[in-house]
């Protein structure tokens, strides 16, 4: 269990194996050396492994592949055949060295790895964003880390709160771009290739990105055996050799089909788990249960009590590099511990249906644009570009920030860039996707797949010792997303069609045609229940006060339930709760 760290210092070179300026910043965090400029740091949960060296380069990664054979023949080919048994880190490095930012793209996986490449630094995040790696510049050097913690111990970088990223979490319950809440440390954006500089130049390049390709002609049948194909493959590729596996089952049409095709392809035990808040709210437990029934899985239902959160709500918070305003994050949490505990050491969801094939929650924003249409709209008084429109969509604090935030607070944003630069290039920017709909799912992908889905998965099962493992994310599956036309996506009433016609026969009718219902959370009998107390101390607390983020006024007005209509009421003041918890767990 390790996450790693490199460091980059100005004038060092790594030719003759001795420990320098490089290694002083990598002690200064906290993280013995294993190599010029490397190290592993111990005791927190991830899984880098290193250091690894091929064609001149030495990295470290985190680093899990799904089609090894095809990048072991791409080197091949090359005339550079990889030894055998090189792990996935190795492998990875050996396709950047010799085959550059198309070996990068070959490969299909979770990854962050951090090679040194003569005089610079070059940091590798997969398509998707399923690995996360952070990177900061001070003293004259580089460090980078998948460890958010191990920067923040950097002394030279002296960092602080980043109040930019504030408005951004509240805006979005996540962090959507490359910001960080660490002022002075950035985030790599999914698809990229950094290449860091000793002299402190940052090139960028992008190794994937998705595209909108409609102009090859296909009908919906097309579509859809195609789509079937590629879901079997992504998911045979990432089910464990030899083992069982685990799957998160919510009763919905993507954790039901992810469930199905992993009880047909898989040669061993399928074990599913589903979450359960208690009898008298409303559940989807009944078509979670008829999907275990239907697939043959050993399957569990959790119980999660507003007690458990509670207790649960500060450690979780902890795990997280970035603060995630999800009220799912502790039962996410109890069910990685479920699934560890049962022995697994793999459990696959079925995340990425939503922003990939056209959930529900792209709705708003069509009806938006359907009245924005109409003649003189662009006059009327409610009428909103289309990113201000999507950040209001979210419906979480960004409306209410003029009363939450203090007047200091707000005064120091007043120069800051506005939230809507995370969302613009995908939305009015000049390479969009034609296609509202494809720029509206494109936009999701970027932004919430990368950094809030994705990312929480990662922690919270690998805080457990589990890889979390998301078939709908894979790259071939998203590529033909795109490549299909909107209107098989959203046809009509029926959202992700095409998704559920290429399962349709795996699944009961009822699973497939049901309605997008979502699990009911009750987070608003959590904060007037067991949290109410915690909520109180912490919010209204010295260290919240001494902070100058918040009205105490507003928290106060918010805890009694007055201000903002429910239900969103409680979901804001969970936002807030998050981020406080966030906060001291890093001590800002």
């Amino acid at each position: 269990m390790a996450r790693f760290c490199v460091c980059l210092a100005s004038g060092t070179e790594y030719t003759d194996g001795r420990p320098g300026a490089a290694d002083a910043h990598l002690a200064a965090m906290g993280s013995p050396a294993i190599a010029p400029g490397l190290a592993l740091v111990r005791g927190e949960p991830g899984h880098a492994e290193g250091p690894f060296e091929a064609h001149g380069m030495r990295a470290v990664g985190e680093v899990t592949l799904h089609n090894r054979a095809e990048l072991l023949a791409a080197l091949a080919a090359d005339g550079a055949p990889a030894p055998p048994g090189a792990g996935d880190g190795e492998l990875l490095l050996r396709c950047w060295a010799r085959l550059g930012e198309r070996g990068v793209a070959l490969a299909e996986g979770m990854f962050a790895l951090a090679v040194l490449d003569g005089a610079d630094l070059v940091l590798i995040r997969d398509h998707v964003g399923a690995r996360t790696v952070f990177y900061a510049r001070a003293a004259g050097a580089w460090a980078a880390s998948t460890s958010l913690r191990t920067l923040r111990r950097w002394p030279a970088l002296g960092t602080r709160m980043n109040l930019s990223a504030v408005r951004s979490f509240l805006t979005f319950a996540y962090l959507p771009g490359d910001e960080t809440l660490l002022e002075g440390v950035r985030e790599v954006l999914p698809g990229r290739v950094l290449r860091l500089a000793a002299d402190g130049t940052v090139t960028e390049t992008v190794h994937w990105e998705p595209r909108e390709r409609l102009d090859e002609p296909a009908g919906p049948g097309d579509h859809v055996l195609t789509l079937r194909t590629l879901l079997e493959e992504a998911t045979a590729r990432r089910l464990p050799e030899a083992e069982a596996v685990g799957v998160l089952l919510s009763g919905g049409v993507d954790s039901s089909l992810v469930t199905a095709l992993a009880a047909k392809l898989h040669g061993r035990a399928v074990h599913t788990y589903s979450i359960s808040f208690g009898d008298e709210l409303p559940n989807e437990l009944g078509y979670s249960g008829l999907v275990a029934a239907h697939c043959h899985t050993r399957h569990r239902v959790l119980t999660v009590s507003g007690t458990a959160v509670a207790a649960r709500l500060a450690d979780t918070a902890a795990l997280l590099d970035s603060p995630v305003g999800d009220p799912l994050t502790v039962p996410n949490l109890l069910l990685a511990e479920a699934v560890a505990g049962d022995g697994l050491g793999t459990v696959l969801n079925g995340e990425g249906g939503d922003p990939v094939f056209g959930g529900p929650k792209n709705l708003p924003m069509l009806v938006q644009e359907m009245h924005a249409g109409a003649p003189g709209a662009r006059e009327a008084p409610w009428y909103e570009d289309r990113a201000t429109a999507y950040l209001r969509s979210y419906r979480k604090c960004w409306t209410d920030l003029p009363d939450l935030l203090t007047a200091d607070a707000l005064s120091a944003l007043e120069t800051a860039p506005a939230p809507q630069r995370f969302v613009e290039p995908y939305l009015t920017g000049p390479d969009r996707m034609t296609h509202l709909l494809n720029q509206l799912l494109h936009c999701n992908l970027r932004t919430k797949g990368a950094h809030h889905i994705l990312t929480k998965v990662e922690r919270l099962t690998a805080s457990q010792g589990l890889q979390g493992r998301a078939p709908l994310f894979d790259r071939r599956v998203i590529d033909h997303a795109f490549a299909t036309t909107p209107e098989l996506k959203l046809r009509g009433t029926a959202e992700k069609w095409v998704l559920k016609e290429a399962v349709r026969d795996l699944l009961p009718a009822t699973v497939v045609d049901r309605p997008k219902s979502g699990m009911r959370v009750p987070v608003q009998q959590w904060l007037s229940g067991p949290l109410r107390e915690l909520g109180g101390d912490l919010l209204l607390g010295r260290a919240a006060r001494q902070r100058g983020l918040f009205r105490p006024d507003t928290v106060r007005t918010w805890m009694r339930g007055e201000g903002t209509l429910l239900p969103r009421q409680g979901g804001k003041l969970w936002l807030v709760l998050t981020l406080e918890l966030w906060l001291r767990a890093y001590g800002l």
